[in-house]
């Protein structure tokens, strides 16, 4: 597929300065890039434009004079949005694939793609546009929206870890409640999203799940939040809208995280836990980036301090001759 210089800035809302003519059919990064391709790069990276084979590159405000550009507020979201522009969806071969298995009294909307060895559980509501890569496996009950992309290996709607001990041997809570997956979620490779107990575990609009990410049961994320590879999110939990949760992190159950926050990687929230006003957190317990930044200092000087308080403190011989 090529497009012209200005078709793309058009499409993206954009400036050409340079040859509007130019012919592009592929997009790459700065470095591999060739006289075909397009390009982005923010301010921290302009010192290797000029050494940059691509044939037109995205940028904020444009320095180079001798190339071919296309000025932006955002490159990497020009970027995002011009890829439409070159990578067409496959549509080769059947939307159901002949090995998926369909349970009944399942929906599908219309344009949805269900990939190899895929199993929808009876009373699955699948919207459209949606697409389930292969070996996703949907279980009885679950709703999923439009426009919706689950990722290959993928579980949704499998019993909540949910026992109560008896006194003798743990009884299975009831997992009896549903899923449901709002439209535009994107849903990474290898990723489980329990069924609520009683109620539904909600994934709302817009929301993004990295690759092996585990949501409890009765999870709500809130809409256009994002979370990292390897986070757990135990049962009861609120993530806010568009909270950004980083890799490896840990939250446990009835958690509450207010919109807007931001968890860094391997951070962990201990049950019951509200983070409240959104900022950046990080550490196990979670705490505000600042106040930890101060203890983490503060524990860094502590072998010095005390090296310090050693030579001013008379040792116990000393103390033995002065009696």
């Amino acid at each position: 597929m090529k497009k012209t210089v200005a078709e793309i800035a058009a499409f993206v809302g954009g400036e050409v300065q340079g040859n509007p003519g130019l012919e592009l059919q592929s997009l790459a990064n700065l470095k591999n890039a060739g006289p075909a391709d397009l390009a982005f790069a923010d301010e921290k990276f302009y010192a290797e434009v000029p050494a940059s084979r691509a044939g037109c590159i995205l940028l904020e405000r444009n320095p180079f004079p001798d190339r071919t550009v296309i000025v932006v507020r955002a490159p990497k979201l020009a970027m995002a949005r011009a890829a439409t522009l070159f990578v067409e969806p496959d549509t080769s071969g059947p939307a159901i694939h002949p090995t998926a298995v369909i349970e009944p009294g399942a929906v599908i909307g219309r344009g949805t793609r269900v990939g190899a060895g895929c199993y929808i559980g009876r009373g699955v509501r699948i919207g459209n546009d949606t697409q389930l890569y292969p070996r996703v496996v949907v279980y009885a009950g679950a709703e999923i929206g439009n426009r919706v992309t689950v990722h290959a290996g993928a579980v949704i709607g499998a019993d909540g870890f949910g026992f109560v001990w008896d006194g003798e041997r743990y009884v299975k809570f009831p997992q009896l409640g549903g899923v449901i997956i709002e439209d535009d979620v994107e849903i990474g490779a290898n990723t489980c999203i329990d069924r609520g107990s009683l109620g539904a575990t909600i994934i709302r609009r817009g929301a993004k799940l990295d690759n092996l990410v585990q949501i409890g049961h009765n999870v709500e994320v809130g809409e256009h939040a994002v979370i990292a590879a390897q986070t757990g999110v135990a049962g009861s939990s609120i993530i806010g809208a568009r909270s950004l949760i980083g890799g490896q992190v840990g939250i446990a159950d009835h958690v509450t995280v207010d919109a807007g926050s931001i968890l860094g990687a391997q951070a962990g929230v201990p049950s019951g836990k509200h983070i409240r006003g959104g900022g950046l957190l990080w550490g196990t317990p979670a705490r505000p980036i600042k106040e930890l930044l101060a203890q983490q200092a503060a524990l860094a000087r502590l072998p010095r301090f005390l090296k310090e308080l050693r030579k001013k403190t008379p040792s116990s011989s000393e103390n033995e001759k002065g009696s």
